[in-house]
């Protein structure tokens, strides 16, 4: 179901009709969401339609296996009255101008699980449009009024007179009428498609049948290969190599510095890897990180006292302790962690003879991975062709603020010269060795509560390094110092809490970070909510009920919470050894709640039972949002349970998945995911399935054992205190007299 990839291939194969609206970005997403057309939609380049009547949705964002493609195709055959039997799909090519995500400005690139939501109402026009100018295009044929003409399946049909054509049959007829400035969108409550549970993903069958095409698969005419030999530590830099003996082996076509380390051209990628490891080379480490990751978090401790960033603050903390009949204080740690997509990452790049740079390869940033090559490449940024493939993978990786693999590829291709196609590909290996990981984070909260149970005082310090410092996003997301994406999910939870203050310090090690899948979400939520556990712990009230007293203006996510709690049968006995905790969220513009049943059992915890509830707003295609949380629950399990990245002497010890490993299917626990139904607007689905499910689980091991495990993964906490897991720090007094 996957059409051309390039702007020019899907232009020669458009056929009859290509059209969608221009929407200029607004920085709120309201009006984005609800807002009314543009004065005067402009003709772009969205949706074709084939003569023989295959509808070609242009897809803007990278589809990574979270299912865009499929969504995004939904909508448009939603709004156009297609038939699914009609839809294709084709990744749009790189432009910022025609492509850009509405919630980033002028850059194209899929982020934050809002593909949905800026496409929405956008893809929604475009389609109304379309469909309005098929029916005027058949009337005039017809001689029929247009009220009485109807679009279902893919047919325009004339009611009165029985006549009926296919899409492709007038297709060429309607690309000569102007565009509706304000098309006519249909009723939510028409909906047909959108909803629906059977819906079959777009993507699967070429992924299936092998015909689907990832940057690993790309061959060019005359392609040689190359990877990278770096630094094994952060920071290190090349002092000299010996090239000999990878020179010799066989298919090893050059050695060459790049400002990443060493790369080695071959003809194909084996003798590439075995160039590779063949190479010699020494190494400056004078001002690499070369600490163990023990001390980076010892370290991390110190600094928290000295934190002076506000991130946030109201009411006056001092007082709202004073007021405290009791109060609580955790200390968290989170690991640093690795993305680890099953696809390692890759690009093809090559020069062509009219000095254009043209890349293929699985690009989730296309508008900043623009930019790089073209600063590299000596190109205006117009001048650099990306062709964007399907990812197996992502979880926030290549999204990379600074484009690295894409950057290393246009350094090897630099360095090299000539006019070659290069597949520039990283092992596992590789992959792990370069970093950029979620950051390490450090929290100590304290938190007091009234005779009630209500809070009085939150007063947080949150230590992780700052993932968009010395990037583009710096000027957006960097505000007197702070970089807002260390504490979202902490500032703006959803409790009330009048007395409030969070500080945070932006470390400085050399440990390369990026995103990673819901960003600070996974520790900031992961604290909140095993803090408001451990409140209503101290206030002897159920967590479901404390949780609706301070929810309960916000009447969506009570009712999320709630349904996940009856789904779970919250309050039913579990038996011995065996727990039931739950964690709340919202972000990406959903609410979601899950449910974690766990059994310990001599110190080893076996996670049996995930229950979630989510709303979305309109939920597009219900089993894939339920596969979002499924996929979500297997991802954030091993994280939960095991994974980490340290570091021994400045020295990655996590090189492949036998040391960093995958959540077995074995492991997985029963998933339940309820959809919620909805007319908001869509919110997302990919982020938010990673969120909750780690709280949950400590909020149930407490419920089973009595003790609150604030250290992640739950594997080191044990190989720390050898099974004595020390509870938080209870302190009750009189209060202000």
């Amino acid at each position: 179901m996957t059409a051309a990839t390039s702007r020019r291939g899907f232009l020669k194969s458009a056929g009859a009709f290509v059209l969608a609206t221009y929407l200029p970005f607004d920085p709120a997403p309201a009006q984005v969401e609800h807002g009314p057309p543009p004065a005067a939609p402009q003709p772009n380049t969205f949706i074709s339609i084939a003569d023989d009547g295959t509808v070609t949705v242009q897809i803007k964002h990278l589809e990574m296996g979270q299912g865009v493609a499929t969504g995004l195709c939904t909508i448009v055959a939603e709004e156009l009255d297609a038939d699914w039997a009609q839809m294709r799909f084709a990744f749009a090519p790189a432009n910022g101008k025609l492509y850009n995500n509405l919630f980033f400005g002028p850059l194209q690139g899929t982020g934050e699980s809002n593909s949905t939501s800026n496409s929405w109402m956008q893809l929604r026009r475009a389609a109304a449009a379309m469909r309005a100018m098929l029916v005027a295009a058949a009337s005039a044929a017809w001689g029929t009024a247009p009220e009485a003409i109807e679009v279902r399946g893919g047919r325009i049909v004339d009611r009165a007179g029985g006549r009926s054509v296919g899409f492709g049959e007038v297709a060429v007829a309607a690309a000569r009428l102007p565009v509706p400035e304000q098309p006519v969108l249909k009723d939510v409550r028409a909906f047909t498609l959108i909803g629906r549970q059977d819906l079959r993903r777009l993507d699967v069958a070429d992924k299936t049948n092998g015909k689907a095409v990832y940057t690993l698969d790309m061959r060019q005419p005359g392609q040689l290969f190359a990877t990278v030999q770096r630094s094994p530590r952060f920071g290190g830099k090349l002092a000299s190599f010996d090239a000999e003996a990878a020179r010799k082996v066989r298919g090893v076509i050059d050695v060459l510095a790049v400002p990443m380390g060493i790369a080695v051209i071959a003809s194909n990628s084996w003798a590439a890897i075995k160039g590779q490891k063949a190479i010699s080379a020494q190494w400056d480490f004078s001002a690499a990180e070369n600490r163990s990751t023990d001390q980076i978090m010892t370290d991390f401790k110190a600094a928290a006292a000295t934190a002076t960033l506000k991130a946030a603050e109201r009411g006056d903390v001092a007082a709202g302790f004073a007021d405290a009949t009791k109060t609580i204080e955790f200390e968290f740690e989170f690991p640093y962690l690795a993305h680890a997509p099953l696809e390692p990452l890759a690009t093809v790049i090559q020069r062509r003879a009219g000095g254009e740079i043209e890349l293929w390869t699985a690009s989730q940033s296309q508008s900043l991975d623009q930019y790089a090559v073209a600063g590299i490449m000596g190109v205006p940024p117009a001048r650099v062709i990306i062709n964007t493939l399907l990812a197996g993978g992502s979880f926030g990786r290549r999204s990379d603020p600074l484009s690295d693999y894409v950057v290393e590829a246009a350094e090897v291709l630099k360095a090299y010269g000539g006019d070659k196609p290069i597949l520039v590909f990283r092992t596992r290996e590789n992959d792990f060795e370069a970093g950029l990981f979620r950051p390490m984070s450090y929290h100590k909260a304290r938190v007091g509560i009234g005779a009630a149970g209500e809070i009085t005082a939150w007063d947080h310090v949150v230590v992780s390094k700052s993932i968009t410092k010395g990037t583009a996003y710096a000027p957006h997301t960097i505000h007197d110092g702070l970089d807002v994406t260390t504490v979202s999910g902490l500032i703006d939870h959803p409790y009330t809490a009048p007395n409030f203050r969070t500080l945070a310090y932006q470390s400085d090690e050399q440990v390369t970070v990026t995103w990673w899948r819901s960003v600070a979400h996974s520790h900031t939520a992961h604290v909140v909510e095993v803090m408001i556990d451990a409140l209503a712990h101290l206030a002897k009230v159920d967590p479901v009920a404390y949780r609706t007293r301070l929810i309960e203006k916000d009447p969506r996510l009570v009712a999320t919470m709630k349904l996940a709690a009856e789904k779970s049968d919250w309050g039913r006995p579990l038996g011995k050894g065996r727990g039931r905790g739950i964690a709340v969220h919202a972000s990406h513009r959903s609410m979601f709640a899950v449910v974690a049943e766990v059994k310990v059992e001599r110190g080893l915890v076996k996670v049996e039972r995930i229950v979630v509830a989510v709303d979305c707003g309109i939920p597009i295609n219900p089993d894939n949002i339920r596969a979002q949380f499924e996929g979500g629950t297997g991802f954030m399990l091993s994280a939960v349970l095991r994974n980490r990245i340290t570091l021994k002497d400045g020295e990655i010890e996590q090189r492949n998945f036998d040391a960093y490993e995958p959540t077995r299917i074995h492991e997985m626990p029963e998933v339940e995911v309820h959809v919620m139904q909805s007319t908001a607007a869509p919110g997302g689905v990919g982020e938010p399935g990673v969120i909750c499910v780690g709280p949950a689980i400590v909020n149930a091991i407490h419920d089973a054992t009595g003790e609150w495990r604030t250290r992640l993964p739950l594997k080191a906490e044990l190989e720390q205190r050898d099974g004595d897991i020390v509870p938080g720090v209870v302190l009750t007094h009189q209060g202000r007299q």
